[in-house]
């Protein structure tokens, strides 16, 4: 094993570490002020989207669990962090718990292989526009809130940090370009909403 594989490997373990806390700063903060202002609902739906996809593309094609265990990880706290929002929205209802009926059975078709391969072959590539979208709008929600009380700044930083990581080790391990451009891009965005949180977050609220 050359150097630059055990960098890589040590790299990875590294973001896995990162990620069992990725979501958690921002789970804390929202138990904490019990309000969701500032935090879109799209965005959220949109990041669990691409990280489903991503999960099972990395399975179905047998790749180093090490490149991609962060995904499962983070889709736990994903789906606490969405209950979280629904509850502080006031929006936990029928329609939610269908909601994620129908998610959990689609992601199971996908893991399981029920699913033709070559659909997430086509869904793979959207995973980047998606988890892009996903960060855009989280974004736009600040700026336009001009409040960034509910969201994590730490959870961004690890977030864009963890996909700097992630961008180097699928290099090593792959050099996938769809994997590689989906992470290059979440590090720019990721950074500049954590930028962005930290901005709001030292202005102080403008009294109407």
């Amino acid at each position: 094993m050359t150097l630059l594989q055990q960098f890589a490997d040590l790299l990875s373990i590294i973001t896995i570490g990162m990620c069992f806390v990725l979501k958690i700063p921002q789970i804390l903060k929202l138990v904490s002020i019990k309000t969701a202002d500032g935090i879109s609902m799209l965005g959220l739906f949109l990041e669990l989207t691409s990280y489903t996809v991503m999960t099972s593309y990395n399975y179905i094609n047998g790749y180093s669990l090490l490149s991609y265990l962060e995904y499962p990880i983070i889709l736990v706290q994903e789906y606490i962090l969405i209950f979280l929002v629904l509850k502080y929205l006031s929006r936990l209802n029928t329609w939610s718990l269908l909601g994620a009926i129908v998610y959990f059975a689609l992601s199971s078709c996908l893991l399981l292989g029920i699913v033709p391969k070559i659909i997430l072959i086509f869904l793979a590539p959207m995973c980047t526009p998606i988890s892009a979208s996903s960060k855009v709008v989280q974004l736009l929600a600040i700026l336009r809130a001009k409040n960034a009380e509910s969201v994590s700044p730490l959870t961004w930083f690890i977030s864009a940090f963890t996909n700097l990581t992630r961008v180097f080790t699928i290099w090593m391990d792959s050099a996938d370009i769809l994997l590689l451009g989906n992470f290059i891009i979440s590090v720019l965005l990721s950074s500049s909403i954590m930028f962005s949180a930290l901005y709001y977050r030292s202005r102080p609220l403008k009294q109407d």
